[in-house]
């Protein structure tokens, strides 16, 4: 694909997104800041269902995981156990004609480099962000900010094992913000400063490390692939050997082929005990799990699928986003899965006459403990079917004069744009067969 026609997908997508309220640059009215965005009412709302589903999936279906919610500021001494202080690094250079930085291993290749413009050599930039703690502002005061929700697992190890009295294999699940210092953060909701992680650690016997790596990226992707992802679009890429972190035995990455080409939409690495381990012998605490049935006491080895809530967003409204020709007139739809769409099901009066607007307003009331549902009687009909289109709507509702007489509706099709007309009391029963 050109790279003229892949910024123009970019483009729509991000033009559609503020449009329609998925997502904006964060305070634009003062023009913004890079790396940071803002959720519009739709954005958070597919957000909650894209979390909703994970959870859902990774520990409510499951009787392996518990949840846990860890602070976004630790103990500094957590971010020099884990390495973060001295490794959490990306290689920065800076041009000498523009005195912008990059990270040096996005220059080559890119304009930047065919500009011309000299690069200084590139020095290690720490990604984590500082802050201080309390009244002072000295070294004794400084914190950071998590630049990943894992170490909060970590760290709760014991207190986890302790309270519930779970035997590895088990993991521990956590959602939430993580802040990374981004030398070059771009492709809009792609790479951030701020975002927000699901992740989970899934503590397992040294010996079966690799056998629940294979279990875990087959699982992920098969979650991928549930959310409606093309499976074409998808791929389990295993890690060379030069891209493993030193303790890590084996990783794979799911990859999502975007516009700007295949990158990494989750991950899946095989830590071994390298977590536990470094904590502790800084904090001088036992964290080894003793198998009473075993008789044997071992630091447990850990395998970790990590995902991103913004990057499985803006992929899921990549692969839904299509332009296609009806009746010689061009229409945008999203085609999202039911589960996380939104909005699963538009209530529209044909007209906003009373008493036609009484009983679109009715229906929308009775169906609205059972689907994610909207009242709409603002424009034509026809633009109202565009907009659901364009926000992924699986289903809209049409409430007619007609309805007034017979007590039925017209139930419209995002997908197939056909047209059935049921009763308003079959009608819970009928959009339940089509949302299951």
């Amino acid at each position: 694909m050109a790279i003229a026609e892949q910024q123009g997908q970019m483009e729509k997508l991000v033009s559609l997104a503020k449009r329609r309220g998925f997502f904006f640059q964060s305070s634009e009215i003062y023009g913004g800041l890079q790396g940071f965005w803002d959720f519009g009412p739709l954005g958070v709302t597919l957000r909650n269902n894209i979390k909703r589903a994970w959870w859902r999936s990774m520990v409510e279906l499951r009787d392996d995981v518990v949840g846990v919610e860890s602070s976004i500021i630790m103990n500094p001494r957590t971010w020099v156990a884990s390495g973060h202080v001295q490794n959490f690094t990306d290689p920065l250079v800076e041009c000498k004609k523009c005195h912008q930085r990059f990270r040096a291993d996005h220059v080559k290749g890119t304009h930047h480099a065919d500009d011309g413009g000299e690069f200084t050599e590139p020095r290690q930039f720490n990604l984590m962000f500082k802050t201080a703690v309390g009244p002072a502002e000295d070294s004794s005061a400084q914190a950071y900010l998590r630049p990943e929700t894992a170490q909060g697992m970590f760290v709760n190890f014991a207190n986890i094992v302790n309270s519930t009295h779970l035997r590895p294999p088990f993991g521990i699940a956590q959602v939430g913000k993580a802040f990374r210092n981004e030398i070059t953060p771009g492709n809009s909701i792609f790479r951030l400063r701020e975002f927000e992680l699901m992740e989970l650690e899934y503590f397992v016997p040294p010996a079966d490390e690799i056998k629940w790596l294979d279990y875990w990226k087959e699982e992920r992707l098969r979650w991928h692939l549930s959310l409606g992802l093309r499976p074409q679009k998808l791929r389990l890429r295993p890690h060379g050997k030069s891209e493993l972190a030193h303790y890590a035995s084996g990783a794979f990455d799911v990859e999502y082929e975007f516009p700007f080409g295949w990158s990494e939409l989750e991950g899946i690495a095989a830590r071994g005990n390298y977590d536990l381990s470094a904590h502790q012998q800084a904090s001088g605490r036992d964290l080894s799990y003793f198998d009473d049935l075993k008789r044997e006491r071992y630091l447990p080895h850990v395998v970790e699928p990590a995902l991103g809530v913004d990057r499985i967003m803006l992929t899921l409204l990549i692969d839904a986003y299509n332009e296609e020709e009806v009746r010689g007139e061009q229409r945008v739809v999203l085609r999202l899965h039911h589960s996380i769409a939104p909005v699963q099901v538009a209530i529209l009066p044909l007209s906003r006459k009373e008493p036609l607007t009484a009983l679109a307003e009715k229906t929308e009331h009775a169906l609205r403990p059972f689907f994610r549902t909207e009242y709409d009687d603002t424009q034509s009909i026809g633009k109202r079917y565009r907009r659901q289109d364009e926000i992924g709507t699986p289903f809209a509702i049409t409430i007619d004069f007609d309805s007034l007489e017979d007590n039925a509706a017209t139930i419209r099709s995002r997908d197939e744009m056909t047209q059935v007309r049921v009763p308003l009391s079959e009608l819970r029963r009928e959009l339940q067969e089509r949302l299951p």
